[in-house]
């Protein structure tokens, strides 16, 4: 074989090669990824077993610690349904109630109505600087 046809031989079979693992990457980058379910999303749809990824805003005076157990609710922006969630693990500083979190949740195995936070899965939202601000009062 001469040395042209060699170089061509090598240089197909480096680009398939290269084309099926990034074909790879891609295709297990996208099957990995769960979206995010809200509240109500969860209410109606959780499976024993499986974890989700569960966002929504947090509901005023819902938030208690005992020991290292953490234990909040997690409502639809709407505000029509919340699950309780017990968390374990590193609470980010903005975390408070009122504001957007995205935990990863598991159903309770002890039957009741409750999600598992994963271990330190919890991260909170930063509010957004472009929202509409609400009307301010005119004073005559």
């Amino acid at each position: 074989m001469d040395p042209a046809r060699k170089r061509t031989v090598r240089l197909v079979v480096a680009l398939s090669a290269a084309v099926f693992l990034a074909s790879a990457l891609i295709y297990t980058s996208f099957s990995a990824a769960d979206p995010a379910v809200s509240p109500s999303q969860l209410i109606r749809d959780a499976q024993p077993g499986r974890s989700y990824q569960l966002t929504g805003v947090i509901v005023a005076h819902s938030v208690h610690r005992s020991g290292e157990i953490l234990d909040f609710a997690v409502a639809d922006r709407a505000g029509s349904e919340s699950v309780p969630v017990s968390y374990t693990g590193s609470v980010p500083d903005p975390f408070r109630e009122g504001r957007e979190v995205i935990v990863t949740v598991e159903r309770s195995s002890s039957g009741s109505a409750a999600f598992v936070g994963e271990r330190n899965s919890l991260i909170t939202k930063c509010p957004s600087k472009y929202k509409e601000a609400p009307p301010s009062a005119k004073s005559s």
